[in-house]
């Protein structure tokens, strides 16, 4: 299938999901996540802060094990048209963008590139970790500053079934999928 066709597949099934399953689904992959990774303090996590509208994963729950165990946390803000990563912390102030996105008031970019984990949102991921998300490219951008030994991990409710047709030369590919059933591998390494 084409990403346009993908896209809106998934649009439309993630508009059909109810509140408990948005937070039951969510919780499974936080557990599958938790589990396979086993972060530790000090690690830094790069994470993205949900689009209610669209349903994305809660990614709340991350956020709050995260920074209860001295796990670093790093968030995306958009400025001048390109992802930074702020630092957060428990008393970091939110503000909600122009595309009802939160993020942090502040835009100083730590500028840190080495992460432990990088969460990202997509809307869908194939099983060669070729993902679909909204078609603005900001994480491809992003992943090309990034130190090569972050681990870029895709979260989603679905499992995958599809094969993206249309990977361009510049998408990059996540290294691992989260859901609520399983987490997979992509990465060359393991």
């Amino acid at each position: 299938m084409k990403k346009s066709e993908i896209r809106k597949l998934y649009l439309e099934k993630r508009k059909s999901l109810t509140d408990d399953e948005i937070f039951l689904w969510s919780e499974k992959i936080f557990e599958n996540f938790i589990s396979y990774f086993k972060p530790v303090p000090e690690q830094k996590v790069h994470i993205f802060i949900p689009i209610k509208k669209f349903k994305e994963i809660d990614t709340q729950i991350f956020i709050n094990y995260f920074l209860s165990r001295n796990i670093r946390v790093f968030v995306p803000k958009i400025v001048d048209k390109k992802l930074i990563s702020v630092q957060i912390f428990n008393d970091t102030k939110f503000e909600i963008n122009s595309w009802g996105i939160s993020e942090p008031l502040s835009s100083d970019d730590s500028e840190v590139y080495d992460f432990d984990f990088i969460i990202t949102p997509l809307l869908y991921s194939d099983k060669n970790g070729n993902r679909v998300g909204y078609g603005k490219g900001f994480y491809d951008a992003f992943f090309e500053m990034v130190s090569k030994d972050s681990k870029k991990i895709g979260v989603n409710y679905f499992d995958p079934d599809s094969v993206i047709d249309d990977v361009w030369k510049n998408d990059i590919p996540v290294d691992y999928l989260v859901t609520p059933t399983e987490v997979l591998s992509f990465f060359e390494g393991c």
